[in-house]
């Protein structure tokens, strides 16, 4: 194959942007036009070898190179460690925004103004209440339940209450959704913290701001008002930023996927919250406090990174399927990480992941592998110094995450590609054969 006025190479002048495929089976020559540096994989169904014949297909397992929609969302260069929501860069944004700012920009495609931005928060506080039967729904869970499913099944079981969230031509009912997914996501996951813990119910604040309401629902007692330090409620927000999307990560494939469907919104997000339960997705930051804890010391550090070396261990938080020299949100957690022990103490298990980080970084085995600290690295440590329980981790990101989640969902609603999602496969089983009589079965 032939390739002309593609990105690593800059196409001569008259050539064509397109690639050229020869097909040795046939020697029949095809042009396949490549756009925005991508051949579409539909293209390859015209080469044959007769009448009969399928046509080609790629084969792509774990879509490692295959672009299955255009977004105007999020846009990543992992050789060169950006991340940039509708173009401003993730630093900006985690230094100069609030999380509803930045929710407002994925969902908008632009920052609110002062007036948009008020507006806009009080549209999300008023619908942070949830209906009182989720109440009831949530008794129903065991005591010790793990409180990710909870919050998956409290979301999905918001599409029976608003049933008219099911037409999405409405343009008003999707606001409403909006509205109503990044209010009651933090709610939802208050309620299942409190039930986990035998605690009472603490209804949403309309008059605290977005972050502050949601450590107000978690952690308030018996004190008539429950005020979270500042700095607090700030790295949280922060969190929240750099958490809030991520391109085409597992999660929000699954939300593209099941809204393909047409299916209510509310089931699309439980299906990208029950995506990021996983421990691959949303649970890597507990994995690295495990590792943490297994470590001890600073001192068990060197005989650890030779375990990970021989193949004994792995090393996590470090790597990114995207990111090959540095994950950009992880450089602004390190920072921030001062900040946040200077309020709560400073964590024992920092020195250890900073000796990992630096020992790592200056040796050639994790350097020629592109291993460098990702967002899960440095992330789990401020959690726990908040006083959320690693259990809960994967619960924190989907309240970031859900506006990310919107986002895509309204755009893929829009977009007039995009049909059911209906991979291909190759089929590896037997050939036709013949069901035998009872007996005759060996």
């Amino acid at each position: 194959m032939q390739a002309a006025g593609t990105r690593g190479e800059a196409a001569r002048p008259g050539t064509k942007s397109s690639l050229t495929v020869i097909d040795n089976r046939t020697g029949k020559q095809y042009e396949l036009p490549i756009e925005d540096n991508t051949v579409r994989a539909l293209d390859f169904r015209q080469i044959k070898t007769g009448p009969d014949d399928f046509g080609l297909m790629t084969y792509d397992p774990a879509f490692m190179n295959t672009a299955s929609c255009r977004s105007s969302v999020t846009f990543i260069d992992g050789d060169q460690g950006i991340l940039r929501y509708r173009g401003y860069p993730i630093e900006q944004l985690a230094e100069q925004c609030s999380y509803l700012e930045a929710a407002y920009l994925l969902i908008h495609g632009d920052l609110p103004t002062a007036v948009q931005a008020a507006a806009w928060s009080g549209s999300i506080a008023r619908h942070a209440p949830v209906p009182e039967n989720v109440k009831k729904f949530l008794e129903g869970f065991h005591s010790d339940a793990h409180p990710m499913p909870m919050f998956i099944s409290t979301i999905a079981s918001l599409s029976t209450f608003y049933r008219s969230s099911r037409d999405l031509n409405d343009a008003q009912e999707r606001d409403l959704t909006v509205y109503r997914l990044i209010g009651q996501a933090p709610t939802l996951a208050a309620y299942a913290y409190r039930h986990l813990n035998g605690l009472p119910y603490v209804a949403p604040d309309e008059e605290m701001g977005y972050t502050a309401n949601f450590l107000n629902m978690m952690f308030k007692r018996g004190e008539r008002h429950y005020a979270a330090n500042p700095s607090l409620v700030r790295a949280l927000d922060i969190l929240f930023i750099l958490q809030a999307d991520h391109e085409q990560n597992c999660s929000t494939n699954t939300v593209r996927g099941v809204g393909s469907s047409r299916v209510d919104p509310y089931s699309a997000m439980a299906g990208a919250a029950a995506a990021l339960y996983g421990p691959l997705h949303g649970g890597a930051n507990e994995a690295v406090l495990r590792m943490l804890d297994e470590i001890g010391t600073i001192d068990r550090v060197p005989a650890f990174i030779a375990d990970v070396k021989g193949g004994k261990r792995k090393l996590m938080g470090f790597g990114h399927r995207v990111y090959k020299n540095f994950d950009p949100r992880a450089a602004i957690i390190k920072k921030m990480a001062d900040q946040v022990f200077e309020v709560t103490g400073r964590n024992p298990k920092l020195d250890i992941a900073l000796e990992l980080e630096r020992i790592a970084r200056g040796d050639d085995y994790f350097i020629s592998r592109k291993l460098y600290p990702n967002v899960d690295f440095y992330s789990g440590l401020i959690y726990q110094a908040l006083n959320f329980p690693p259990i809960f981790f994967p619960v924190l990101f989907a309240i970031g995450r859900m506006s990310g989640w919107l986002a895509q969902w309204l755009e893929m609603l829009q977009d007039p590609e995009q049909k059911i999602y209906r991979p291909r496969q190759i089929y590896t089983g037997s050939d036709k054969r013949i069901v035998p009589q009872v007996s005759q079965r060996q």
